[in-house]
């Protein structure tokens, strides 16, 4: 008999056996959830979205549940205007972050939500960073009103603590505009530039001469002041803090450039250097922007508010009343329902709560709570709703302390010296020594004034803009290259840093092992296939996780049905199959005592205790032979707040040569990290939870491991998808790599300088000389970095090392 084919879901694409299938108009559904979203775009004329892609939509459990209650706190005025972006007398705009959005079909849906409302006008979606700009009419429609049709076709806005915060989310564009006024100013001026370039004498030069030349100074005008600001203003701080940077030098050669360019307009002895000192700002800016457009819409500097909801439901005289998390008092009874976050600490008074607290700690299977047990903020109930107390305020839980301290707050301290700015402290040296012996010899050759030429002609064509574009061009390629491979670094420091590494630390749990993925083993007396099929038959409607993970495990198990199954949200199900009573969930449940050392699941029958189902984290996909490559260079060391009870598995999987330091709490890794530090040594912390947010902070490279890089991460120096760290060594060979692909290029910015101070010393450099030589040296070292950083990347990358 031919096996049967799966079922796969309409809406989600999520496969299904024939029992667990949902039908409705002729099409199967994995669950009500998607049925639902389904009936809601067929009814507002919306299939268009199932024919953008094949199963574009998200798994939908329970997608209506709690909707009416989740948002209520969006009626609230002052919560309302925080949020919104715009704010008339009817027109009103907000923008979301939606984490759902993954192809074209939730960009076509979410861009037509004036079929599912009238009274939204418009919806625009930015795919790269997941937002929906929404206008709707305040007078018709309420905010609240908004977020529940988006909830309600799954696609439910993530709404935090943080978004209440508006300085933050104003995205600074002054760089841009920098940036745009110096590329004006440089075409326009390299176009006026050109007939004196080509034809020094004749009527219409003698005529129109002097009129451009007043144009060019007026051009170059915002360039200086205000496109360059940021140089001078770098300048002005290294002098006062004794440090030589190549701003120093770039602020000099600019400040030459237009004083000297400026006098030869003014005195109409000449057409300047307005070309080159607007092709020169242009070029540096563009080094910069280039690094910061790479993944900006990444954010590395997230705390606990990008995670917090903005409001709770508050118990008072048995009614609900919204409340901010802001003002909440010790003493308040709060509300917490299915899927929400616990706000602050407090104590459970009113069901058994099923905890998750992957955002705190990196482990992702739920931890059981029984009435009176305590709960830290941060956790996240599953399944039934629960009631707490809170006993402190936001200010004063455990998790604001965590933050609180002082190196989550203060700049990391970069002890790497940019290759750069260390380079041109002795290239500033040699520059002002050479300009200084051309002007004596000027001088005594042929008078003050020749000499003043030479020395600014030397000034002008040694300011080093090759030399200052090679790092950030480099840096800037190798970011981007980094991204494409789902590493995400801040800025191009961050690479400088990793190049210097000497110890790199892992934590354990979520970080070499996998938050996803865990294995089932069952310890008892054997199973027969019937009561693995009853097994699976109790879990096989239950949304609880480790549910799910048995049922994934019995996968090859057929089903069979019984007679009753009640599932007792946080304890347990029960099942009855003809005279026979199965309870399967908590050791309490089934009425025998444990040590809570691992996760477990009982399996009774009859009240007898048949055996357990025992899971554990699975180390991610090559993690040994990521060991076995890194100990030839690094000291390696695992860092856990887990007791030792695994590390006996980690001596086999992981060199000999690797340290181990359990129960290590958040201050301690901190310290830990410190000492290391102190010792001289340069550390990489590799972490995944909140709980290694302070040993990120306090290394000299932090990166987040995240299974899903547009959820909450914590504040690092990177962003590494899971699933990449096996790369880690590419990429660290990668990072020293690129210092010698800058290094050569420096090379060349030097040899395009010994060409352009010859023609300066011998008092032979004209405009045209400079508006040829400089514009070429910028182009080409920008060329120069960007091939080689692309062929050594792909070739490291995606070697099969």
């Amino acid at each position: 008999m031919a096996k049967k084919e799966k079922l796969v879901c309409y809406h989600c694409g999520l496969e299904m056996s024939e029992a667990e299938t949902v039908w409705f108009d002729d099409k199967a559904f994995c669950c009500n959830g998607c049925k639902t979203v389904y009936e809601i775009l067929n009814q507002n004329q919306l299939q268009q979205y199932y024919k953008m892609n094949d199963m574009p939509g998200i798994k939908s459990d329970n997608v209506d549940e709690n909707i009416k209650q989740k948002y209520a706190y969006l009626d609230d005025p002052e919560i309302e205007k925080k949020l919104l972006e715009f704010n008339d007398a009817s027109t009103k705009i907000v923008n979301f972050y939606i984490p759902n959005i993954h192809c074209s079909a939730c960009i076509w849906v979410l861009e037509h939500l004036d079929k599912l409302n009238p009274n939204i006008a418009h919806s625009e979606v930015n795919f790269p960073t997941k937002n929906v700009r929404i206008t709707f009419n305040g007078d018709k429609i309420s905010l609240r009103q908004v977020v529940e049709i988006l909830a309600s076709i799954a696609y439910p806005p993530l709404i935090s603590l943080d978004d209440m915060d508006k300085d933050k989310k104003k995205n600074n564009k002054k760089l841009l505009y920098q940036l745009a006024i110096a590329g004006f100013a440089f075409g326009n001026i390299m176009m006026m530039s050109l007939p004196e370039y080509i034809q020094s004498e004749g009527y219409w030069i003698e005529r129109f001469a002097p009129l451009f030349r007043w144009i060019m100074f007026g051009l170059a005008l915002p360039v200086v002041f205000y496109s360059a600001k940021d140089y001078f203003e770098s300048a002005i701080k290294g002098l006062m803090q004794k440090i030589v940077n190549v701003d120093i030098l770039i602020a000099l050669g600019i400040s030459v450039l237009f004083l000297r360019s400026s006098y030869e307009v003014i005195s109409g002895t000449g057409t300047g250097f307005f070309d080159s000192l607007t092709g020169l700002v242009f070029f540096l800016l563009l080094g910069k922007y280039f690094q910061r457009i790479t993944y900006d819409y990444l954010s590395f500097e997230r705390d606990y508010k990008s995670y917090f909801p903005i409001a709770v439901t508050k118990i008072v005289d048995d009614k609900e009343e919204v409340l901010q998390i802001k003002n909440i008092l010790p003493g308040d009874r709060l509300l917490i329902r299915n899927e929400e976050i616990i706000p602050i600490d407090a104590i459970l008074m009113k069901n058994t709560a099923l905890i998750d607290y992957s955002f705190v700690t990196g482990e992702s299977l739920p931890v059981e709570k029984h009435i009176g047990d305590q709960l830290l903020a941060g956790g996240k109930q599953i399944g039934n709703f629960i009631e707490v107390e809170a006993i402190s305020n936001v200010d004063n839980s455990y998790l604001t302390k965590l933050w609180s301290r002082e190196a989550f707050h203060d700049s990391k301290i970069v002890n790497i010296k940019s290759l750069t700015d260390k380079i041109s402290q002795y290239f500033t040296f040699v520059i002002l020594t050479i300009a200084l012996l051309a002007g004596i010899y000027w001088y005594f050759t042929d008078g003050f004034s020749t000499a003043i030429w030479v020395v600014t002609a030397v000034l002008i064509v040694a300011c080093p803009c090759a030399l200052a574009l090679s790092a950030p061009f480099a840096f800037g390629n190798m970011l981007r290259k980094f991204g494409y491979h789902q590493l995400y670094l801040k800025n191009a420091q961050v690479i400088e840093s990793m190049s210097k590494i000497d110890t790199i630390i892992f934590d354990k749990t979520g970080t070499l092992t996998s938050q996803e993925k865990y294995e089932v083993a069952y310890e008892g007396i054997p199973l027969f296939d019937e009561q693995k099929s009853m097994v699976k038959a109790m879990v096989k409607t239950s949304n609880h996780p480790l549910s799910r993970l048995i049922y994934q495990d019995l996968a090859e198990i057929n089903i069979i049905h019984p007679d009753k199954t009640e599932e007792i949200i946080g304890k347990g199900i029960v099942a009855q199959l003809q005279d026979d009573i199965y309870k399967l969930g908590s050791a309490s449940f089934v009425d025998i005592e444990h040590e809570n050392i691992s996760t477990q699941v009982y399996i009774a029958k009859n009240n007898q205790v048949l055996g357990k189902f025992v899971f554990t984290a699975a180390y991610r996909k090559g993690i040994t032979q990521l060991f076995k490559k890194l100990q030839k260079k690094y000291q390696l060391i695992v860092l856990s707040g887990d007791n030792d009870s695994e590390k006996p598995i980690l001596k086999k999987l992981l060199p000999k040569n690797v340290s181990y330091y359990f129960n290590q709490s958040v201050h301690d890794k901190m310290d830990f990290i410190q000492n290391m530090q102190e010792k001289g040594k340069v550390v990489m912390m590799i972490g995944d939870g909140l709980n290694d947010a302070g040993a990120l902070q306090q290394a000299d490279v932090g990166l987040a491991l995240s299974e899903n890089t547009n959820v909450f991460t914590p504040s690092s120096d990177g962003i590494l998808k899971a699933d990449k760290l096996s790369h880690l060594d590419r990429f660290l060979r990668l990072t020293q790599q690129t210092k010698a692909v800058i290094f050569t290029s420096f090379a060349i910015a030097f040899l395009y300088n010994i060409l352009g101070l010859g023609f300066a010393i011998t008092n032979h450099l004209t405009p045209i000389v400079a508006a040829i030589l400089m514009p070429i040296s910028s182009i080409s070292i920008v060329i120069f970095v960007t091939l080689l950083t692309n062929i050594i990347s792909n070739k490291l990358i995606n070697s099969n090392l």
